[in-house]
């Protein structure tokens, strides 16, 4: 695991900055002046795993830091976490895109809370028991979903969908092609199982 922490160079050099925090935390830093240069071959090849926006009291420079780091496609869904005083926290507002924050002078135990969820909700994993793609968690035992830790009601049709769906990452499948291998229909019978549009051109199974 390891941290680019983006700042004003005045900010990164901190002995109580996010850099030095982080360290003594046992966390691989690396830093970004807030206009450097962020197409590097390195941090295409190993993505960070979580970003570090020191603001402090200019909220403004970091939402211009924000938009950097998301123009640039392997950082574009690196989950970001913006660093603000106190002063600067009145500033901030939920529409600017930071995906957490944490106020500074940093709590040490609290900012690595932070760092871990952010890994976390990065992370994929799956087995017979759970399977996890980002924010979302499906239970497969429980027949349970959750997105960001907030609960999704799903019929059983709609959740075997999304379980199957979920393990076949990537690939195409025809409705008839979900009918049989989802609900076990032959054929191209339906059943009762009927798909209705979801917004645009996404469907999902009507309730049953």
């Amino acid at each position: 695991m390891w941290i680019l922490v983006v700042g004003a160079q005045s900010a990164l050099d901190r002995p109580e900055g996010g850099v030095a925090t982080l360290r003594d935390l046992g966390c691989r830093v690396q830093t970004a002046d807030l206009w450097d240069a962020l197409d590097s071959p390195d941090l295409a090849q190993t993505p960070p795993t979580a970003i570090l926006i020191e603001a402090l009291d200019t909220v403004d420079a970091g939402k211009a830091a924000l938009v950097r780091l998301r123009g640039v496609p392997h950082l574009a869904a690196v989950p970001t976490i913006v660093a603000v005083t106190v002063r600067g926290l009145g500033g901030l507002d939920p529409t600017h895109g930071f995906d957490d924050f944490v106020l500074a002078p940093y709590v040490p135990a609290e900012l690595y809370v932070r760092v871990r969820r952010a890994e976390w909700r990065n992370s994929e994993f799956a087995d017979a028991e759970v399977v996890k793609i980002g924010p979302l968690r499906i239970d497969v035992a429980g027949r349970e979903v959750s997105v960001d830790g907030r609960r999704v009601d799903l019929t059983n049709q709609e959740f075997s969908l999304l379980q199957f769906l979920s393990s076949n990452r990537g690939r195409v499948y025809s409705r008839d092609q979900l009918l049989a291998r989802v609900w076990g229909r032959g054929d191209g019978e339906a059943g009762g199982i009927c798909f209705v549009a979801a917004g645009g051109s996404r469907w999902r199974p009507c309730a049953g």
